[in-house]
């Protein structure tokens, strides 16, 4: 497994968690109050953050602060309407909030699947404020419905009005605290495709970094358009995310960084079925983190 062409370290260490200063860490506790909805349930899957992690380094500095703790503090839990219609799941770290925002792509199985909820959650337990909108309105797909009908309702398109939309969400609550800290996204599956359509559009004016995770219909005519660091991590063993067509776009683009888990199929990373599978998703949650931590804490 390789990042490009790059060697990567690997060491034994427990969850890391940013800590920021106490006067934006106080301006999320107003953030997190200002919603006025009931939480929901969050079910955590087998892979539990209080496992000690396999740590894959990417290029994580030295500089940054941090904190160790063996479990997650708390994370609130909302869910929202943004504008009229568009229904969303924002969760948000309250003890060791950085102040930055995730926005999270889900696959087609849609915002409110339990795998995508607990990856959300995961990733406000290490500090981060993560909003996963709906991006097919209602109408993700279900195995029971021709997958190519389905997808034509959905076009890329759609799903950027749909980002488009959260995103200036997140802008605006942010501003109101005088907060102007650039985004990630994170995407999987055919939200991971989408990423790179979004990252593409956006040319770096809301996004400071992003994550694909085995993206699907992949454009890679527009991957020169990206100019904020893009790391895509994908299953050597995955039809639906060819390695061709990641290393491609890699060489066209020195933005993009890719890893390939060579024994790993489609979705090992937010859907593992079995033990193996299981640690290379916390592997690649750690890469994941670390990639996240670079483009989002550090360099900004």
């Amino acid at each position: 497994m390789g990042l490009g062409s790059a060697p990567v370290s690997s060491s034994s260490a427990p969850p890391i968690y940013y800590k920021l200063n106490h006067h934006h860490t106080q301006q999320f506790h107003v953030f997190v109050q200002k919603i006025q909805k009931q939480p929901f349930a969050v079910h955590t899957s087998s892979s539990s953050s209080k496992n000690k992690l396999k740590s894959v380094i990417v290029s994580c500095s030295s500089q940054l602060k941090i904190e160790e703790e063996e479990t997650c503090e708390l994370v609130n839990g909302t869910e929202l309407t943004i504008g009229e219609n568009l229904r969303a799941h924002l969760f948000t770290a309250v003890k060791n909030n950085n102040a930055t925002g995730i926005l999270l792509l889900s696959d087609i199985f849609g915002f409110e699947d339990s795998s995508t909820t607990d990856f959300a959650y995961r990733l406000a337990c290490n500090g981060y404020n993560v909003l996963v909108p709906d991006l097919f309105n209602g109408d993700s797909w279900t195995k029971d419905r021709p997958l190519e009908e389905w997808i034509t309702k959905h076009s890329p398109e759609k799903i950027a009005k749909t980002v488009s939309a959260s995103a200036q969400w997140m802008l605006d609550e942010f501003a109101q605290l005088g907060i102007s800290n650039k985004f990630g996204i994170i995407g999987f599956c055919y939200g991971g495709g989408r990423v790179i359509d979004i990252l593409a559009q956006d040319k770096g004016a809301l996004f400071g970094c992003g994550v694909s995770f085995y993206g699907t219909r992949i454009d890679s005519s527009i991957a020169t358009q990206i100019n904020v660091p893009l790391l895509l991590i994908t299953g050597g063993n995955d039809p639906l995310c060819p390695i061709s067509v990641l290393e491609h776009i890699t060489n066209i683009n020195e933005e993009l960084k890719m890893v390939v888990f060579k024994e790993r199929g489609h979705g090992f990373a937010h859907r593992p079925q079995t033990p193996e599978e299981d640690a290379d998703a916390e592997e690649a949650f750690i890469i994941m983190r670390n990639w996240l931590s670079d483009g989002l804490l550090v360099n900004t």
